[in-house]
């Protein structure tokens, strides 16, 4: 399991005893990760890191809908562990509704647990990352001329869940005040 940032000291602006759950999401190549983890940072609060990456690592071939339902499983068990122990805020690198998102575009479906589960266990805010930076291969991104239909997807399945959403934009230190400018719209409005 990949490190986590701990939560000693979380950011005072989400105190109580109310867990806020932020997914930064989207498609490949998006900076996901890099943008959970400054989130964290900036927060002083925990991360989680995002599963489907590991395992895909983990199992190096074409991966099939056979694996969507370990993914997904596998997905919560790892938020499950790190919500336990949280406050105030956690920061996710992806959701079961990312796993919803892949299942469908690259099978057709996804085993009807994870349709409900993604329901059930819906984020506060989801911040989806825009596909504005360059792609960046690695072993495991295989879907560079599917970016923009992947984008689209999240932006309709998110609709479809009634989710609250924002799209980040921009480069580097930009893309992350666009994050902490939309954190703190969302904060006033809600």
């Amino acid at each position: 399991m990949a490190p986590l940032v701990p939560s000693t000291s979380p950011d005072k602006e989400f105190g109580g005893s109310r867990l806020t759950r932020i997914v930064v999401t989207g498609s490949e190549s998006t900076g996901k990760t890099e943008l959970a983890q400054q989130l964290a940072a900036h927060y002083r609060v925990c991360w989680v890191a995002e599963f489907a990456r590991e395992y895909a690592e983990q199992h190096p071939r074409a991966l099939t809908s056979a694996d969507v339902d370990p993914i997904g499983s596998g997905q919560i068990a790892r938020e499950d562990a790190t919500l336990r122990n949280a406050r105030g805020l956690v920061i996710l690198d992806t959701d079961l509704l990312s796993t919803f998102v892949y299942g469908t575009q690259y099978y057709g479906s996804v085993p009807g647990w994870i349709a409900k589960t993604v329901e059930e266990r819906l984020a506060d805010l989801y911040l989806v990352c825009d596909i504005d930076v360059p792609w960046v291969a690695d072993a495991v991104r295989d879907a560079q001329r599917q970016r923009r239909q992947m984008h689209a997807a999240f932006i309709h399945h998110l609709q479809q869940f009634g989710a609250s959403y924002r799209i980040v934009r921009g480069s580097g230190s930009e893309r992350l005040a666009c994050a902490i400018a939309h954190i703190s719209a969302w904060r006033e409005s809600s």
